[in-house]
């Protein structure tokens, strides 16, 4: 189930940080206050009252010039694979929708699955970060997917 991330969630995305990006300066708690403070748009995904992975979105701008970026999505390794990743993305990507805001990213050029996935959602690479990641020195992609009109029929 996918629902609004909550602070007191904040400890197990550190956890999953930890497993997940190890080698690249995971987030702390800290990091995940600032971004709640900032008005970031964060989901969680729940199995039962667990939190099996998470995803923020920042908002910038004004009422019709909004721009948004992805500035993290992470799953548990026992769920990859099982589409967490995606519904939590497209989440995201249903507000940046509504505010009719491009949506902007980056992503570790060796990550061929979120590379993968990121396209099939309407991503295109517009950029490439040298030494991006740190402290491990990995290069990443700036992708873009265009502002997209909300076509739904009230």
């Amino acid at each position: 189930m996918i629902k609004p991330l909550r602070r007191k969630d904040i400890p197990r995305c550190v956890e999953i940080e930890r497993q997940l990006f190890a080698g690249d300066d995971p987030w702390s708690a800290r990091a995940f206050h600032s971004e709640f403070d900032a008005g970031g748009y964060y989901l969680g995904a729940y199995e039962q009252d667990t939190l099996v992975g998470y995803a923020g979105l920042a908002i910038v701008g004004r009422p019709g010039d909004y721009e948004t970026s992805v500035h993290t999505i992470g799953v548990v390794e026992s769920h990859q694979g099982q589409g967490v990743g995606a519904a939590l993305l497209r989440a995201l990507l249903a507000r940046a929708d509504e505010l009719g805001a491009p949506v902007f990213l980056e992503v570790r050029t060796d990550n061929d699955r979120a590379v993968a996935l990121y396209e099939r959602h309407g991503f295109s690479r517009i950029g490439l970060r040298k030494r991006y990641y740190q402290p491990s020195g990995a290069d990443a992609y700036t992708m873009k997917r265009e502002v997209r009109e909300n076509t739904e029929v009230g």
